[in-house]
């Protein structure tokens, strides 16, 4: 092993890998791209299978229109997002544009972190906040302060809405609900309490810088995908786009992938195949991946030339006939000038209505909202409505995710497995991570034993 991969290999956590292995990521997203750089970092050989025609699995670019399959964002504290995007060459600072946390309305109402640690820009922020009476700001400081003082833990069966319940409604409705809807695309009165403080707890106390906003200055497939598999294949990777696996048989000893041996399997596809894959395996572990309920995010991509918002990002206010929760100025990022992107999380009901109805809504909830901004009514117009419909796992109390490991050699690896962290990207990549030493831990433990063929 390289004495570069052993430093990758030695961060905490880490266990002690195998000799050279012979190993298959299944789904080319960031968690399988995330555990094939890993493996490769260790010293392995790998072959990635993707079954779409592009890489990026739900955090892509769409083809020939250049589009985005929705708007995303990171936090400053997406630590390993970070450190992988420069590992395949990426400047972070290049692609996405930093700021300081801003969760802003289009009135003028909100909250905007001055640069510096988190939590005392936070309460700085919170006692400027005109929206609030001075005794809302006290109690939400209070309220927070005593979250820290637990450790920003709390009952697993408790919602964010019974967490936040003595809480003013207008703090509610101006902060909790939509940073709850952002950060678990679940709503408040059935989220998960614990992983809402878990997001509040590295945002807060992460360090500076740890709750900046990062957006996209480039196409997602230039953030990750395509400049990780340019890394892996010069790397010597096997990368098979556009191919779907059929199936995965072995023994915990050796595995085969459509009848290709591999030392171990990592499987980063999309919850559906991954069931449809692991079933044989583990009928148990695919039972627990199959009852995840998942919840749509739909992103309404507009044309309004010559309109300019006065930040990158305005929170606004949903409604029964107002379906976004989020608008980004792609003009104020850097990327294109009078295209926006209105962002609606937890969009079952608004998938049920249609995408055309969605749009036109949207259009509406602009027109109002917006107006004081000279937004052009009479001539924008809907550029696409794009639905993720299974954008991510609801993630809602006492929620039991699968584990990663399926069986011996045979590891998960997708934000949907079981850990700490909603389905986010940082999620996602940190679960490549560990599936690629989880995985390549396996192999050495076989390796001490005569290897089995499969079955």
């Amino acid at each position: 092993m390289s004495a570069r991969a052993q430093k990758a290999c030695a961060r905490p956590g880490a266990q002690p890998l195998a000799p050279t292995a012979r190993l298959a990521v299944v789904g080319g997203g960031w968690a399988g791209l995330s555990a094939a750089v890993e493996a490769t970092l260790a010293g392995h050989r790998v072959s990635v299978f993707e079954m779409a025609r592009q890489w990026g699995g739900r955090a892509r670019s769409q083809e020939g229109s250049g589009l985005d399959n929705g708007q995303h964002i990171l936090l400053g504290a997406c630590s390993a997002v970070l450190a992988l995007m420069q590992h395949v060459g990426v400047d972070p600072q290049q692609v996405l544009l930093r700021r300081p946390l801003a969760l802003s309305w289009a009135d003028g109402r909100g909250l905007e972190l001055a640069p510096g640690a988190p939590a005392w820009a936070f309460a700085r922020a919170v006692l400027r906040c005109r929206a609030w009476s001075l005794a809302e700001r006290l109690h939400l400081l209070a309220r927070c302060i005593g979250w820290l003082g637990s450790g920003f833990r709390c009952a697993p069966t408790l919602t964010v809405d019974a967490l936040c319940a003595r809480l003013p409604a207008s703090v509610r409705r101006l902060l909790i609900d939509p940073l709850c809807v952002a950060a678990l695309n679940t709503p408040a009165r059935e989220a998960s309490a614990a992983v809402f403080l878990r997001v509040l707890r590295d945002g807060l106390l992460g360090g500076p810088g740890a709750s900046d906003l990062l957006l996209p200055r480039r196409p997602l497939r230039e953030l990750l995908p395509a400049p990780a598999t340019r890394w892996l294949a010069a790397q010597g990777a096997e990368l098979h786009l556009g191919r779907r696996v059929q199936v995965i048989d072995g023994d915990g000893a050796a595995w085969c992938v459509d009848g290709e041996r591999f030392d171990g399997v990592i499987l980063a596809a999309s919850v559906a195949e991954a069931v449809r894959l692991a079933q044989p395996h583990a009928p148990a572990w695919a039972s627990a991946a199959a009852a995840l309920r998942h919840e749509p995010i739909v992103t309404v991509y507009v044309r309004a030339e010559g309109a300019r918002l006065p930040l990158p990002m305005l929170a606004m206010a949903e409604g029964p006939q107002a379906p976004a929760q989020f608008v980004f100025d792609h003009g104020r990022i850097g990327v294109l000038p009078g295209r926006f992107a209105f962002v609606v999380s937890g969009a079952a009901q608004w998938v049920e209505r249609g995408l055309e109805a969605t749009g036109t809504a949207v259009l509406g909830q602009a027109s109002r909202e917006l107006a004081h901004w000279h937004w052009p009514a009479a001539t924008a117009s809907v550029q696409a409505v794009i639905a993720e419909r299974r954008a991510t796992f609801r993630s809602t109390p006492g929620l039991r995710r699968p584990p990663a490991t399926i069986a011996p050699g045979l590891v998960a690896a997708g934000d949907y497995v079981e850990g700490p962290y909603p389905a986010t990207l940082e999620g996602a990549v940190r679960a490549g991570q560990a599936a690629a030493v989880a995985a390549c831990t396996s192999t050495m433990q076989n390796s001490v034993s005569p290897v089995r063929k499969p079955a």
